[in-house]
C-alpha cells in the first residue's frame, strides 16, 4: 500500500486543510519546518519517508482566483526524484494540454467538471488520476461521472472533503462502495487517515494507497509505520481484524 503525502497550495504557501472549508484554512505550522513556503514544507515531509509521489492541491487555480504553478514548478526542480500528482482545476482537455509537457501527473476532480468528457477524453491516458469528490453523502460533480465507471482512468481517489484534517478515520464505507463497481482500477483514499491502524485497515479493503497530511505533519503516522506497511502488507492484512 501507498502513501501519498499531501500539501495545499494558496498564495505561493501552504495552507493547513481542515474538512474542506477552504475559506478557512491559513498557513500552515508544523514541526516538519520553520517556514510555509512549499519546498520547505516538503523537505521537512521527505525528512520522515522518501516518498516516491506527492499530492499538490492548488486552490487557487481549483477556485478560479489564479495559480501556484511557478512555486509547483519550484517544487519540481527542488525535488526531481517525486512524482507530483497536481490538482489544478483542469477541467477541459485544453487546459489539460498546457499542463501535460510539465511532466507531472494531473488530477481530474470531480467537482470541476462540467460533464463526463474530459475524463472519458483522458481514460486510458496514464498520466491522469480521477478524484471523486463528496462533501457529507453528496457527490461533487457530475452525476453521469459517478455511474460510467467506463470512462475512469486506471487510478481512482475517493476524497471524503469534509474529513480531511478532521481525525475522523477514513470513510471505509464509500471506499468499499466505490471499490466494488470499480472493477480493477486502483483506488486511493483521502481525507481522515488519522494512524497507522488506519492504513491497515485500508490495507484489508484492498485500497491501492492513501493520501496523507495530518497525520505526517503530527508524527501519528511514522517511518517505522511506513516501512512497516510496505514490507509486510499482506500479513498484516490478513491478520487485522474484519472491518465494521
Amino acid at each position: 500500500m501507498e502513501v501519498i503525502p499531501v500539501i495545499d497550495l494558496r498564495g505561493g504557501l501552504v495552507v493547513h486543510a481542515r474538512m474542506g472549508r477552504r475559506e478557512l484554512y491559513r498557513p500552515i505550522r508544523t514541526p516538519l519546518a520553520r517556514t510555509s513556503r512549499p519546498v520547505d514544507v516538503v523537505d521537512g515531509i521527505i525528512s520522515i519517508y522518501p516518498f516516491s509521489t506527492l499530492y499538490i492541491a492548488d486552490l487557487d487555480a481549483i477556485e478560479g482566483s489564479g495559480n501556484n504553478q511557478p512555486s509547483i514548478l519550484d517544487l519540481k526542480e527542488a525535488f526531481p526524484r517525486v512524482r507530483f500528482w497536481v490538482d489544478s482545476g483542469v477541467g477541459d482537455c485544453e487546459t489539460a494540454a498546457r499542463w501535460l509537457p510539465l511532466g507531472m501527473d494531473l488530477i481530474l476532480g470531480s467537482e470541476t467538471q462540467t460533464d463526463t468528457s474530459t475524463v472519458s477524453y483522458f481514460s486510458g491516458d496514464h498520466r491522469f488520476v480521477l478524484s471523486l469528490d463528496f462533501r457529507g453523502n453528496a457527490f461533487q460533480g457530475p452525476p453521469t461521472l459517478l455511474m460510467h465507471t467506463d470512462c475512469w482512468p486506471a487510478r481512482v481517489i475517493v476524497m471524503t472533503l469534509d474529513r480531511v484534517g478532521s481525525q475522523s478515520g477514513p470513510d471505509l464505507e464509500r471506499l468499499r462502495a466505490i471499490k466494488a463497481i470499480a472493477k480493477n482500477k486502483a483506488i486511493y483514499a483521502a481525507g481522515g487517515v488519522r494512524s497507522a491502524d488506519d492504513l491497515w485497515s485500508l490495507a484489508s479493503a484492498d485500497i491501492t494507497g492513501a493520501l496523507v497530511a495530518s497525520s505526517l505533519h503530527n508524527g501519528q503516522i511514522t517511518a517505522a509505520d511506513i516501512h512497516a506497511l510496505r514490507n509486510e502488507p499482506r500479513q498484516r492484512a490478513t491478520d487485522s481484524s474484519p472491518l465494521p
